[in-house]
């Protein structure tokens, strides 16, 4: 990063880098696993660099120095997670404050280079490899999952990976991703193959992702004014048993300004009995689902121009308990949001969204 620095700053009179960011203070009150009510203030500063270090050679930085203040601080549950190992193959972040209520940290979201010859792109760093079609859930979105209730739900995690994409016509592509193991096991690495015919756009994928070996689909098509979207997948551990993992979801735009989303998700990895989940996967982060049948809606209106209601909600079909979150987006001037919502789950003692913990928020985000 030093050399890509360095090359930027030597070149920034030819080929000048564009700058932008964020900065977003976000406001929570909610209880944290351990049990304990906190109030928690995140305020993020991100910077953006991305442009042409020279003819055929991009870069795309974004670089996040966060500040944490409130009482989530001295909970059993921030110590726990703020001293787990990072996802990603390169280390790039670090905490540079830690003093009662006050923790500082910083790292490198996003940061990689494209070199481009003709039609094929080849891209190294740290990237959202995005594949699949989901909105609440994706079988082929292995490498950058998102929770279906995140809090920050734009915010994605990105992998450290080479990924190498030609492309064959105007609307289609062939990838290959390669990407290190953390723990110096198997290292991730598939093709995808993206076209278009009639009016449908598929995708083809197979391949080992994060030690899951994966053969899937996605299509992708409009009938009227109705988006349908659809994925399947069959995927295999090195140890135990395959399984499969579907999902079909439409979308709808009223001319009223209500756009409507639902998605169907059936997991094969789960169970449906609440007493077999697999909790202690489920606590560190290694699967985002313990059930094997969900349903999911996505509800948007705008209320005035600068004004939208905001509304996700997720059913677990097996053990009845569900998950909503609601909020309204205002956009107070061109560059700055302002956001107020909670979040609120229910279920049975045991189903899978009463462990979650309820939430409310305010955020305000200006964009530069």
């Amino acid at each position: 990063m030093g050399l890509v620095l360095g090359a930027a700053t030597s070149l920034a009179w030819a080929q000048p880098l564009e700058l932008s960011g964020s900065l977003k203070s976000l406001f929570l009150r909610s209880r944290a696993s351990t049990g304990e009510d906190y109030a928690l203030s995140l305020n993020r500063l991100r910077v953006e660099a991305k442009g042409d270090l020279a003819p055929g050679l991009s870069l795309d930085l974004h670089y996040d120095n966060e500040l944490l203040l409130g009482t989530y601080l001295d909970t059993g549950e921030f110590r726990a997670l703020k001293d787990l190992s990072q996802r990603q193959y390169w280390r790039a972040d670090a905490n540079y404050l830690e003093r009662g209520d006050v923790y500082g940290r910083h790292r490198l979201y996003r940061a990689a280079l494209t070199l481009t010859r003709g039609d094929v792109d080849l891209k190294l760093g740290r990237q959202r490899i995005a594949w699949g079609t989901g909105r609440f859930w994706s079988p082929l979105d292995i490498l950058n999952p998102v929770s279906p209730l995140a809090l920050e739900r734009e915010e994605r995690v990105g992998v450290d990976a080479a990924l190498l994409e030609a492309k064959l016509g105007p609307l289609s592509r062939a990838s290959l991703v390669y990407a290190p193991a953390t723990d110096r096991g198997s290292p991730s690495r598939a093709l995808q193959w993206h076209g278009n015919a009639a009016g449908v756009d598929a995708s083809l994928v197979a391949g080992r992702l994060l030690g899951l070996d994966i053969v899937g689909v996605d299509v992708a098509s409009q009938i009227g004014d109705v988006g349908l979207r659809g994925e399947a997948a069959r995927l295999r551990p090195s140890a135990g048993r395959g399984f499969s993992r579907l999902m079909a979801g439409a979308d709808y735009a009223f001319a009223g300004g209500l756009t409507l989303s639902a998605e169907l998700y059936y997991n094969g990895a789960g169970d449906r009995d609440p007493v077999a989940y697999d909790l202690a996967a489920w606590s560190a982060g290694r699967v985002s689902n313990l059930a094997t049948r969900y349903a999911g809606l996505f509800a948007s209106y705008e209320i005035t121009p600068l004004l939208k209601w905001v509304n996700y909600a997720v059913v677990n079909v097996d053990d009845g308990s569900h998950g909503f979150d609601s909020r309204l987006v205002w956009s107070w001037r061109n560059n700055l949001d302002l956001t107020i919502g909670v979040q609120r789950f229910t279920g049975s003692a045991g189903s899978e969204y009463a462990r979650m913990p309820n939430a409310a928020f305010a955020q305000l985000q200006w964009f530069f």
